[in-house]
């Protein structure tokens, strides 16, 4: 990968960050990204199963007011893998800042707590 690539890419979720409970991640200020398409990236590395997690994403202008509803939902995830999504912040030109988050279940006999480790990725698509 060369520095232009890896310089463009930052986290709403660090890689392999583990949740077993509802929660969100930090805000991340968006700089030069605002105003423009963002590509994210869903990454799901370790999972138990009968468990999902549902990924939304949150917008602010000032990184204290998120609003009453996300700016974008993923689908819900059950498994391991990596779910890419196209977010056109050029839509929300006042959204400055994004935060990530999550929801998780389980459902099922045996383990009662649920058990992921993922990513949240954002990348320039422009």
């Amino acid at each position: 990968m060369n520095q232009t690539a890896a310089s463009s890419v930052t986290y709403l979720v660090p890689q392999d960050t583990l949740v077993e409970a509802p929660g969100q991640g930090e805000p991340l200020e968006l700089g030069a990204r605002a105003g423009k398409s963002v590509l994210l990236v869903l990454r799901i590395t370790d999972v138990i199963e009968q468990e999902s997690l549902d990924v939304s994403i949150w917008g602010a202008e000032d990184g204290d007011n998120w609003g009453e509803k996300p700016l974008f939902s993923f689908p819900q995830q059950f498994y391991l893998g990596e779910t890419p999504a196209a977010v056109h912040l050029n839509l929300r030109p006042e959204i400055k800042f994004l935060q990530a988050r999550w929801e998780v279940n389980r459902f099922g006999r045996g383990y009662a707590q649920p058990y992921f480790r993922f990513g949240l990725e954002v990348q320039n698509l422009d």
